[in-house]
């Protein structure tokens, strides 16, 4: 078992970014990343082997990895969602209307509607296969602009002031025009090089086709699709690859379903994190109370981006909580438990942002707002393990393209690095 150096860079993240238009796709670039570095592989069908190597398992689009580690230490882990708010296809996709072939597609999470309007969109997802008496699932990534959401022309609304998009009537998107019809999902299985015939299912989403790249006259920010949350998977991965064991079992847990709730078979209320740390311990020649034990000396950082305060709204703000982008990690907290955050929690945090010599915010929402969440209420009451939530400052949360500051995507892999690894 050894560490990689530590590699963090804005570059990075846009090459991660890009490489990962969907949830299943965040999972194939990480592992790849994991089997460079040495990792093995394990299916969760498998027994599970002790000894000294480093493992990750992947279930769909989420994934778990671990170190070796002490024997008997507790974990320290880093959470995050491979999930992000987008457009995705219906089962039964095709329409021909006024004379345009359409593909009927819905919101997935919290999409902010308007930003996915008149987009290059690409297509992403899996298709699930019969392959003689099975089924098998395979990866499909179509990068040409075959899609668009046309925006209404503001000649054609009321007063010009636009309309309020109703997510049944407004989202289908053009790929051509004639009254003759043809399959959506036969056209993506033909890109993929399977025979449509094959095809039992398909998980498909939109994306969007602009590159991330740095912006602004000094290029210290990052434009991007999907910051919410590959910041963090990017950023979790670099600092896990980096943390060297002394005491902690370092752990990147990475979920789907964040942004619907996470109540699936891989999302954060699921069993997934906890039967995998059990398993690891068991592996290990360890105990059912030795997985007791060595969950109540762990810890979770529950990764989320943050928001930056906006220059166009600063009203929407908690007036003495102002977020600036490039200022450092963001430590959040809300006493309804939206988020996970303690006092000791928010301590241990603090603590690795000292060590690696990183400033520190924090975050809290204005009372009179509703406040969204992440996994870490989730994972703490799954687990039982203290959790401290935290993320990178960004503006344009659930926009189809957002953006972030390039010097936070170093500080907030250094910052997890020392939490994984303190001392």
């Amino acid at each position: 078992m050894s560490s990689a150096p530590f590699d963090a860079s804005p570059e990075g993240l846009c090459a991660f970014v890009d490489a990962s238009p969907s949830p299943f796709h965040v999972c194939a670039t990480v592992a790849d990343r994991l089997r460079a570095a040495g990792f093995v592989e394990l299916r969760e069908a498998d027994p599970w082997p002790g000894g000294d190597d480093d493992y990750f398992t992947v279930r769909a689009g989420s994934l778990v990895a671990w170190k070796a580690g002490e024997a008997g230490a507790p974990f320290r882990i880093v959470g995050g969602h491979t999930d992000s708010p987008n457009l995705r296809v219906k089962q039964h996709p095709d329409r021909v209307v006024a004379g345009w072939q359409v593909v009927a597609l819905q919101p997935y999470g919290g999409a902010w509607l308007n930003s996915w309007l008149d987009r290059d969109l690409g297509i992403s997802g899996r298709l699930s296969l019969r392959i003689g008496n099975g089924i098998e699932d395979v990866l499909v990534r179509i990068d040409d602009p075959i899609l668009r959401v046309p925006q209404l022309a503001i000649h054609l609304s009321e007063d010009r002031k636009g309309v309020e998009l109703n997510p049944q009537r407004h989202l289908n998107a053009v790929w051509g025009t004639g009254g003759a019809t043809r399959s959506f999902v036969d056209y993506v299985a033909e890109r993929a090089d399977v025979d449509p015939r094959a095809v039992l299912a398909a998980d498909l989403m939109t994306h969007d086709l602009t590159g991330s790249t740095l912006v602004g006259a000094d290029r210290d920010l990052v434009s991007a699709p999907r910051l919410d949350n590959q910041g963090t998977c990017y950023a979790g991965l670099a600092a896990f690859l980096a943390a060297e064991p002394a005491g902690y079992v370092p752990v990147l847990a990475l979920f789907d379903h964040e942004e619907v709730g996470s109540t699936s078979d891989h999302g954060a209320q699921s069993e997934l994190l906890p039967t995998v740390l059990e398993r690891v311990v068991l592996a290990a020649g360890g105990t059912r109370e030795d997985f007791l034990r060595r969950l109540a000396g762990s810890m979770v950082a529950s990764g989320d981006m943050a928001h930056a305060t906006h220059p166009n709204y600063p009203e929407r703000h908690e007036p003495s909580h102002l977020i600036e982008v490039n200022g450092g990690p963001v430590l959040k907290v809300q006493p309804n438990l939206r988020y996970a955050t303690d006092g000791r929690t928010a301590a241990a945090f603090a603590l690795a942002c000292a060590q690696a010599g990183v400033p520190l915010q924090r975050y809290e929402h204005r009372a009179d707002l509703p406040c969204g969440s992440t996994i870490g209420p989730m994972t703490a009451a799954r687990t039982g393990i203290p959790t401290v939530d935290v993320g990178a400052a960004q503006l344009a949360m659930h926009s189809a393209r957002e953006l972030m500051g390039a010097s936070d995507v170093v500080a907030y892999a250094a910052a997890l690095r020392a939490f994984l690894a303190p001392g």
